[in-house]
């Protein structure tokens, strides 16, 4: 499902998932994990080892790219959004939907759409983690 947030200025896509939110929100605030679901991470760090509005760390994309990134905003255990190299990338949501059940999400900023075919390989990658 994709959907706007004329109030960000953000397109959305999420996917619905048959695990409880408290795991879909660990995963997408595990550093360390997040090679597994990102397809274009290769790896992490981030300074004090949690994700906290404000904390800094790097990511590493493929053929070696390392970039600064910053938590700009984070709602505990529902959203945080992020800035890559300066620049406000994606924001990463999870929704509790009763039963076991939760809707993962990401916004990126209009410009980025095409970034929305990645992050729906990362929701395909989440939800198999989540129901493995």
């Amino acid at each position: 499902m994709t959907r706007s947030d004329p109030r960000r200025r953000r397109l959305w896509v999420t996917r619905v998932v048959d695990a409880p939110a408290g795991q879909a929100w660990e995963l997408l605030t595990c550093v360390p994990a997040w090679p597994s679901w990102g397809p274009l991470i290769s790896g992490a760090r981030i300074d004090g080892g949690v994700v906290a509005c404000g904390a800094r760390g790097e990511v590493a994309l493929p053929a070696g790219i390392r970039l600064p990134f910053v938590i700009t905003a984070l709602d505990a255990p529902h959203e945080w959004s992020w800035q890559v190299a300066g620049v406000a990338t994606t924001d990463h949501r999870v929704d509790d939907l009763g039963g076991g059940t939760c809707r993962v999400g990401f916004g990126v900023p209009w410009p980025a759409a095409p970034y929305l075919g990645v992050c729906q390989v990362a929701l395909a990658r989440i939800a198999g983690l989540l129901t493995t």
